[in-house]
């Protein structure tokens, strides 16, 4: 390998060779330095590596294009460990190669700072460096002579990671940074304007397609400029936009030849490379995506803008019809289309609306008369139009539902569609994916469907699903169909049509694998769930329960999968339809349970997703119990497969599922008896402690749920071994780490205290100590530290409560517990964003309060953070902090709700208020499936009215010396006080 030391022209032979470049790569990250992880024996001599440094930088400017890359590539390795220390030139001489102008020297210097600048330049080296190399970059991009189209390109990439760099330090180097993009990004801004007002056309029609390098470059930088630094790009937007627009009407004829109508390849670049028009349309895309749903393209969507906009991309997607599911569509045109559709539409829904309401005729009426004179490609424009419509159907239909209580017109007529135009297309069996994307689209727009129509689609996509003769697309797309509608339709649309729909998917869950799978399992939930299931018989049950069974069998360690077959079967158990319960169970209970005793540890995928669907089957139960015999059956192979493991998964879905036996039938629990007598209460207060005892805290909420509905649901059995679980619940206090599983422990104390409060604190105050501390002590630190983390409905609302509770007793045991109060902040730490480095050198500090004090301050802080209490401000007052958010042409709705209209930020409020949501916001357990919770008193009263009435009556009465108590609170958390005590 020291044979690099003899020449260039050397080394050029050397690299010459078949293995060269496997040698090189090995040789640095082998035998360089100890600092990379493959590093073997003992390092170079230091002269050494500076000949083999000199040699591989002289590569750079070879003239063969494979040795300049390899060359490069090992120059980046060598950079991450010896820049700038061992190598403090390299930067130099990089400026140098790109300042000398020759087109081999350039290239193999930009290829080096590509990955130099992403990776290698540290805070405080990078404005140094920016202001010497950007010069340098923008010479060679105006240099159209001199350098050729893919190295000018490659400025423009070196160029977009300056910019993320300069990003990177804008927090730490505000004033610095924003001195270097006032001074920089326009001079570029500039210059990426005069490119892009260069026809395109002109790029295409050459021979190699080259010059699109630049334009694909320019608008990836465009859009990471719009992303970092908005404010620089307001006085540009209007052209850029306009730019983008031309660029998508000049490109499209030579995308529709190249992509739509013809099979010929399109040219590649000088290099050979590939290159292709969505490598292009795509960034563009994004571009204005970002722009539009920034709220900064406002004067730019004028109709004409968005008719063109529209018209051009929905023929631009022709080449892309099989692209469907949004998760697992390869992005391209089609799915950068449907991108920039839906910030189009958010943004002017009732302007989108009609643009695409005329640009859809158009393309009936064209592909009509294409079709009349026999284009075989017809059918295309059409496809692109509907899946365009179809893909923003939820926004479509709120649009025209605002509009027409609004008074106005409907923006777009659907119903035109789907009465005239789709019908028409689904018995076109020679153009499956047209066909198939009429019966997609009519199923997402199905709620515009009178109920005869939804048959008749629906007996087609039936007949479709039936026929041995329609191909793969087409049946995919009715069974799309069939999901949709049962998601969209009325019940009373879709009931005459479930069962035979039912018996139809059930032999493709035996026949399909992987998406399409995936497909069938989810249209077959939906199909369940119609009418509530109710429609559902013996026989059909049970042949479908055997069918889930056996593709669980087969799929068992899928998760997405296995999601599904939860939902089949809790739906099939939920059915009220007489003997389905009965026989659902009778199918799956007896497998399930030989799956969870049989698994080994090495396979415990397939106890732990047994053990959920055993979970699904409980769930589904109805409230007179879980069925005679159910846990007796149960129990042996669960408690001893819970026993056994340790692999967190199956532990978690253990616990689950018994939460849910306790919650439907706890009766069975606490009769049932192993062959030693231990009952199911003795077997779930050992998985308990093992829980507890276990380091691993992935169980989190789990573990506490099931703990507060034993205390529900068997109070009296559990009360003897109470003190004893108490106790351990606080002793693992004193070293859990993650919140979740605080909460776990903290939420049943609030639950016992609320409810029984002298007891439980008398119990507490008596017990042993504990590393020093009275268990009561321990209690109140953990829940005052954490409380505000606290995530969930009912767990908030009984924190709070019992905290409520704690502070009316007045006892003298609490008044002289101190604990955390609020961060202290210092001045070197003002406005700094600590990292984990600086933590550890400046360590957070709190000041230290009474808990009487600390439990105003938690219950301040719901009260303002909660329902419409949110709106409480000390002193209502607003702070303008100067950025480079480029908000100056926010809308006052907008600015009023920090660039959100009132609607979007009322939805953030409430999902990103405290807790997720709002202190009284009880929507969310209608997604809960925890019916005992909701119905809990606790989450029926009026949170909001008992918090205020409690600081009323504490005020009046000076309870627990609440007047004195106020006076440690903040000057904020006092204005609240006040402002809530004169409430009337």
């Amino acid at each position: 390998m020291f044979g690099f030391q003899r020449s260039s022209d050397s080394l050029r032979c050397f690299l010459a060779q078949h293995s060269a470049s496997i040698i090189l790569r090995k040789y640095v990250t082998e035998r360089w330095s100890p600092y990379f992880a493959a590093f073997k024996g003992d390092a170079p001599p230091v002269e050494v590596k500076t000949q083999i440094r000199h040699i591989v930088f002289q590569g750079l400017s070879d003239p063969n294009r494979k040795i300049r890359s390899l060359c490069a590539h090992a120059l980046s390795s060598i950079a991450n460990c010896d820049w700038p220390d061992e190598y403090p030139d390299l930067l130099s001489s990089l400026i140098t190669l790109l300042s000398s102008n020759a087109p081999d020297s350039v290239h193999g210097a930009m290829q080096v700072l590509t990955e130099f600048i992403k990776s290698d330049l540290t805070e405080d080296q990078i404005l140094p460096v920016l202001r010497e190399l950007l010069p340098v970059l923008l010479s060679i991009l105006g240099s159209t002579e001199q350098h050729n189209a893919l190295t000018r390109a490659r400025t423009v990439s070196v160029f977009r990671q300056c910019v993320t760099a300069l990003y990177m330090v804008k927090e730490q180097y505000p004033q610095a940074t924003k001195e270097a993009t006032a001074s920089i990004l326009p001079v570029w801004l500039d210059a990426f304007k005069v490119l892009l007002n260069l026809d395109p056309s002109i790029d295409v029609n050459a021979d190699k397609w080259d010059g699109l390098a630049i334009r694909i470059q320019i608008f990836k930088t465009l859009d990471a400029i719009h992303t970092s630094f908005p404010r620089a790009m307001t006085t540009y937007l209007q052209n850029y936009l306009a730019a983008s627009l031309h660029h998508l009407k000049a490109l499209f004829p030579t995308y529709a030849h190249y992509y739509v109508s013809s099979s010929e390849s399109p040219p590649r670049t000088s290099e050979d490379d590939s290159i292709e028009l969505s490598h292009l349309i795509c960034p563009l895309a994004d571009f204005l995506s970002n722009v539009v749903r920034g709220g900064k393209a406002r004067d730019w969507l004028q109709l004409e803008n968005l008719g063109a906009l529209e018209d051009t991309w929905a023929n631009d997607a022709n080449a892309f019809v099989a692209q469907e599911e949004d998760a697992t569509q390869t992005y391209g045109v089609r799915v950068a289309g449907f991108d920039l559709l839906s910030s189009l539409v958010d943004r002017s829904p009732a302007q989108t609306c009609h643009s695409l309401q005329s640009t859809v005729h158009q393309i009936v009426a064209s592909s009509q008369s294409t079709r009349d004179s026999g284009v075989a490609q017809w059918w295309k424009p059409l496809e692109a139009a509907l899946a365009a419509i179809g893909s923003q159907a939820e926004d479509i239909l709120e649009c025209i539902e605002d509009e027409r209580e609004s008074g106005r017109t409907k923006p777009i007529d659907i119903e035109f569609l789907l009465a005239d135009v789709v019908p028409s297309i689904l018995n076109l069996s020679d153009h499956p994916f047209l066909q198939g994307r009429g019966f997609v689209f009519a199923s997402q727009f199905a709620q515009l469907l009178p109920v005869e129509m939804v048959g008749q689609y629906l007996e087609a996509a039936i007949h479709v699903i039936e026929s041995d003769a329609a191909g793969i697309p087409v049946k995919i797309s009715a069974v799309k169909a069939v999901h949709n509608f049962c998601q969209g339709a009325n019940d009373s649309a879709l009931t005459p049509f479930v069962p035979r729909i039912a018996q139809d998917l059930g032999p493709f869950l035996l026949l399909t694998t992987e998406d399409t799978l995936s497909l069938v399992l989810e249209t077959m939930s939906e199909v369940i769930n119609v009418d509530k299931g109710n429609w559902i018989t013996v026989d059909l049950s049970n042949s479908l329960v055997l069918a889930v069974l056996e593709v669980w069998s087969k799929n068992n360690k899928d998760p997405i999968f296995l999601s599904i077959f939860t939902d089949i079967l809790t739906s099939l158990a939920s059915s009220n339809a007489p003997g389905v319960y009965e026989t659902v169970v009778k199918q799956a209970l007896p497998t399930l349970c030989t799956a969870i005793g049989g698994a080994t540890p090495e396979e415990s995928w397939i106890a732990g997703s047994a053990i959920d669907l055993v979970g699904s089957l409980v769930q589904g139960a109805s409230g007179t119990g879980i069925g005679e015999g159910f846990f007796a059956l149960l129990a042996p192979n669960l408690f001893h497969c819970l026993a056994k493991t340790e692999d967190r998964d199956v532990l978690q879905n253990g616990v689950i599922c018994l939460t849910l036996v306790v919650r439907k039938d706890c009766g069975q629990l606490l009769s049932w008896h192993d062959a030693a007598g231990q009952s199911g209460l003795d077997h779930v207060l050992k998985l308990i402690a093992k829980l507890l005892q276990s380091e691993d805290e992935s169980g989190g909420l789990v573990i506490g749920d099931l703990i507060i509905h034993l205390l529900r649901r068997a109070g009296d059995s559990v009360l003897p071994v109470l003190p004893e679980l108490l106790q351990a619940m606080i002793a693992r206090m004193t070293n859990a780490k993650t919140a979740t599983f605080l909460q776990s422990l903290v939420i049943p104390f609030a639950f016992l205290i609320y409810n029984q409060a002298d007891t439980i604190l008398t119990l507490l105050e008596s017990s042993t100590m504990i590393q020093g501390h009275s268990e009561l002590d321990i209690l109140i630190q953990t829940w005052c530290e954490n409380a505000e983390t606290f995530q969930g409905f009912w767990p908030t609302r009984i924190s709070a409560l019992a905290l409520t509770k704690l502070y009316a007793l007045e006892r003298q045991s609490l008044q002289s517990l101190m604990v955390k109060g609020d961060m202290v902040v210092k001045p070197e730490t003002k406005n700094v964003i600590m990292t984990r480095s600086r933590t550890k050198t400046m360590p957070h500090e709190f000041t230290s309060v009474s808990f009487p004090v600390k439990a105003l301050k938690l219950l301040l802080h719901d009260l303002r953070s909660g329902g419409d209490s949110a709106t409480i401000n000390a002193n209502g007052e607003s702070f303008d902090v100067d950025s480079d958010d480029g908000d100056d042409d926010w809308t006052e709705e907008e600015r009023l709700h920090q660039g959100f209209k009132e609607e979007e930020f009322s939805f953030l409020s409430e999902m990103l208020g405290p807790r997720g949501a709002n202190f009284d916001n009880d929507d969310i357990l209608e997604q809960n499936d925890d019916e005992d919770l909701k119905n809990d008193p606790v989450s029926q009263m009026d949170m909001q009215g008992h918090l205020v009435s409690f600081f009323h009556e504490c005020a009046a009465r000076n309870t627990n010396s609440f007047s004195s108590n106020v006076e440690h609170l903040t000057a904020e958390e006092m204005a609240v006080v006040r402002q809530v005590v004169q409430q009337q």
